[in-house]
């Protein structure tokens, strides 16, 4: 049997551990769960949605920081190194910490087969109860009624916004992913839906099992002013707050399910006033529309849905004017090319794209080809993801601006090429 020494072995041995990458269902991990024993004596909050689900945890992540408690944050997928995807106080936790939770998953499951994902949201939880955290905040990874995350019992459950995306396996309409989501709302615990339109499905599994439901426009709102906004939810009511530090206008619906959560909490888990504008102004979560320093101006975005880049592309007529606009483009196959690039195609003067060399992968060629289908025209195509960056950055002034999306393996790659750089 290969030694497992370092982190890099375990993640190595994860991924030929169980015949397949995406096995929904909660019977196998379940059965760990309940060997482990793994019951958090903290709050539990759980996060879902097709997009925004991170951007919220990032927020209640700082909030709960800056307010003294010890905060436990899971989510994924990571950017640059797995150990992003568990964090404490608001920083990676090291690699034996993950390597002693996943030490102990292994000698407690028998053999019962866990997927990639079922192993880390095991270990997630048994790192922040080791670590004693006052509260963990978990994002799910799929859906939410068969994801892995939904075998904890939730004190607050939070759907940030529901449309297509991972079709094949929940659903290629708003009602059917709608009900996935609104799996993770439990019987007379409170249940909020950020969704400004939130499907007929979603409601009725709400009232059906009892769950204390918090809609946006009905239980909570939010409107804002300038450069300041304002929420209110029942009697309570906050104004002049600073806006969020995270980019994009759709992070202010973002905050305002954040801001909800707090006000559900709020017994067990007081907030003041103080280290909620601090949360908002110091939140960081890198990749959601993030803009570099420096020249060109650099965009990362690692929206791989339509949803995601319609968002990204009403954040982009925002920013100050460039003359030469350049997308940096890769996706995944099961990813729907098609209606990203209706949506982008007049957002970018040059598309440099790549392939990725994973399962889901297709080459730079494939993509140009559908790229060119929807009828963009400047489109050159290149092997890697750090190829394309490269013929962008040389061809850019610094008037210009590149934009990287489509994927979080396209931002990685990025990154890690920016990194080999300096």
């Amino acid at each position: 049997m290969m030694q497992r020494t370092t982190l890099n072995d375990w993640l190595q041995w994860l991924e030929g551990l169980h015949v397949t990458t995406i096995d929904m269902g909660l019977e196998r991990v379940r059965k760990v769960w309940h060997a482990m024993q793994l019951q958090p004596s903290f709050p539990v909050i759980m996060v879902a949605g097709t997009n925004g689900k991170g951007s919220v945890c990032a927020m209640l992540s700082t909030m709960y920081q800056r307010a003294g408690f010890k905060v436990g944050c899971y989510t994924s997928p990571h950017i640059s190194h797995y150990n992003e995807r568990v964090a404490i106080d608001l920083k990676p936790v090291s690699d034996e910490r993950i390597i002693n939770s996943f030490a102990a998953i292994d000698a407690a499951r028998g053999d019962t087969s866990l997927t990639y994902f079922e192993f880390g949201t095991l270990g997630a939880m048994h790192s922040f109860i080791e670590e004693k955290v006052d509260v963990a905040i978990m994002e799910v990874g799929l859906g939410g009624r068969l994801d892995a995350v939904n075998i904890f019992e939730p004190d607050v459950s939070v759907v940030v916004s529901v449309d297509i995306d991972h079709a094949a396996i929940l659903g290629d309409n708003r009602e059917d992913i709608g009900f996935e989501k609104a799996g993770i709302y439990r019987p007379g615990k409170p249940a909020i839906c950020a969704d400004p339109q939130p499907p007929q499905r979603l409601l009725e599994h709400a009232a059906a099992i009892g769950a204390d439901l918090k809609l946006l426009g009905r239980d909570y709102n939010y409107s804002r002013m300038d450069n300041q906004w304002s929420f209110q939810m029942g009697s309570a009511r906050r104004h002049a707050l600073p806006m969020p530090a995270l980019r994009g206008g759709y992070q202010l619906g973002n905050a305002a399910a954040a801001l909800a959560v707090l006000d559900c909490l709020h017994a067990r888990l007081p907030v003041g006033i103080g280290a909620l504008k601090q949360g908002l102004v110091e939140v960081e979560w890198p990749g959601r529309f993030q803009v570099l320093p420096g020249r060109p101006v650099v965009v990362l975005d690692v929206g791989h849905n339509p949803h995601a880049v319609k968002a990204m592309v009403a954040s982009l007529r925002q920013l100050p004017f460039a003359e030469n606009r350049y997308a940096v483009f890769s996706m995944l196959a099961d990813k729907d090319l098609a209606a990203v690039a209706e949506l982008a195609k007049d957002e970018f003067d040059a598309w440099f794209v790549a392939g990725l060399d994973m399962p889901r992968g297709q080459s730079g060629t494939e993509i140009a080809a559908q790229l060119h289908a929807a009828g963009i025209g400047k489109v050159r195509a290149f092997d890697d993801v750090a190829s394309a960056w490269q013929a962008a950055l040389s061809a850019a002034g610094e008037n210009d601006r590149i934009t990287v999306f489509g994927s979080f393996h396209t931002v990685a790659e990025v990154l890690e090429a920016r990194r080999q750089r300096i």
